[in-house]
């Protein structure tokens, strides 16, 4: 956190009004917009970001703690620049608040140097672009929507289709397979989830490589609204400072479009499209133009969207879906049949699904296993009234191997071992696109359906 709220300074100025989170203040001289600002209650310090000018001597900014016992005339002191959080190797395995303060009950983290949550990104000639696959180990995300390694992939579905199971699987195959680190950004999390994500983590023998930053959904929309950016900081820390892959997540990116909005309207501002704030492209961008590589290492970025009734045409989803390279759908159809992780295979798709980015093979084979599904998906309205027989003799024989290759996508997860008693298992990407063409080709005609649910290579047992 920036340096302390001291008595001696003079004050910029004093609280003019209250209005729950947004508070106006009197100033001698304007500060600029993202200062942070302070005051000091009973030895507590309160922490404010100006957010809007409104005259020559008014400010209003968003508070960052609760407001219970400001008062009409209280000084408030500038800390001279955007709020800061102290960062050091020492946050990985540890759980934070929006100011780099610990959450878990093991002592402060000790800092190397503090940097400022609102930085510019990387010039363009220092900027590298996104480079090739980053493999995860999952089949259906591997073969049919791969990760681009220094890229944003967003995983897209309402409530309870498996997002954040699935993003702790990318955190362990960051840290087994790359030897990377991860930085996590709960945004508005409930207490609760993010109480068992943090002892799930610790199960599933992540967290040693796992810096985690909650911002609850209890506290101020300036913290919920900022908690990305904190995360970001340290990410960016760990990029230029380890020189090692890092996995940059937010979980859930709606809800920091949400946060903008509280804020938006507390503000005063008009609301835009479907009541959303006016300023919400800008808002996406600034956060999502920060996610990049540099010469001194890459940060690749997961981000979980809620949907809001599962309507993708949502203006915020569809601010978030235009900055992103991958996108990965998860359908509630998909999670009613048991197919799990959940992912759309029709729908969801990756910038690099093309030959030169992925070879001759992997692009024949990922075409094949789609339109494979896609006939499946076709035909399954005549299949339920009439039944397999009124088939043709091709068409049933893609029919089985679709359901085969449904089947074979399907998958138990390390982080979930625990609650489902099934070992979790990785399957390189080479494993996978030789188990497709044989399902395709039709070598394993004879086996049954169920052979193929939730297992690694069809030739590692049955």
């Amino acid at each position: 956190m920036n340096a302390p709220c001291a008595a001696a300074q003079d004050p910029i100025g004093l609280i003019a009004e209250a209005h729950g989170p947004v508070v106006v203040i009197r100033c001698r001289r304007l500060p600029p917009l993202h200062q942070a600002l302070c005051a000091r209650l009973d030895g507590e310090i309160y922490l404010f970001e100006v957010h809007q000018h409104l005259d020559q001597q008014h400010v209003r900014a968003i508070t960052l703690h609760r407001t219970a016992g400001l008062w009409r005339g209280m000084p408030v002191y500038d800390l001279g620049g955007p709020l800061q959080v102290p960062v050091s190797p020492g946050c990985l395995g540890r759980l934070l608040n929006i100011f780099g303060k610990p959450l878990d009950g093991k002592g402060p983290l000790e800092a190397g140097e503090f940097r400022d949550i609102h930085r510019k990104p990387a010039p363009l000639d220092q900027a590298l672009g996104i480079s090739g696959v980053l493999e995860t180990g999952i089949k259906v995300i591997d073969l049919l929507c791969p990760f681009v390694k220094g890229g944003k992939t967003g995983l897209f579905g309402g409530a309870g289709v498996g997002k954040t199971v699935l993003v702790m699987e990318f955190m362990h195959a960051i840290a087994a397979m790359h030897q990377g680190v991860s930085v996590f950004a709960g945004v508005g999390e409930r207490i609760r989830e993010a109480h068992e994500l943090w002892h799930e983590m610790e199960d599933a023998g992540v967290m040693p490589q796992t810096a985690m930053l909650f911002g609850q959904m209890d506290e101020s929309p300036g913290v919920r609204f900022r908690i990305a950016l904190s995360a970001l900081t340290y990410a960016e820390y760990l990029r230029d400072t380890l020189h090692k892959e890092v996995l940059f997540v937010v979980d859930n990116v709606f809800r920091f479009v949400q946060a903008g909005s509280e804020i938006s309207s507390l503000l005063g501002r008009l609301p835009a499209t479907v009541g959303y704030q006016p300023t919400l492209s800008t808002e996406v961008a600034e956060l999502q133009d920060r996610i990049t590589s540099s010469r001194a290492g890459a940060i690749t970025s997961v981000q979980a969207v809620y949907v809001p009734a599962d309507d993708m045409t949502d203006p915020a989803v569809s601010a978030i879906l235009s900055h992103l390279d991958t996108t990965v759908i998860l359908s509630r159809t998909q999670a009613a049949k048991g197919i799990y992780p959940a992912v759309d295979p029709l729908r969801s798709g990756s910038k690099l699904m093309d030959r030169h980015s992925l070879g001759e093979r992997h692009y024949a084979v990922a075409e094949g296993v789609r339109g494979h599904l896609a006939r499946y998906r076709e035909l399954e309205d005549i299949i339920t009234m009439l039944g397999m027989a009124e088939l043709s003799e091709k068409d049933r024989r893609v029919v089985l191997r679709a359901r085969k290759l449904q089947k074979y996508l399907t998958q138990p997860f390390w982080v979930t071992a625990a609650h489902t008693g099934l070992k979790g298992v990785s399957v390189p990407l080479a494993q996978t696109l030789d188990d497709c063409d044989s399902i395709m080709a039709g070598r394993f005609d004879e086996m049954g359906e169920e052979q193929c649910y939730m297992r690694g290579a069809m030739g590692a047992g049955a």
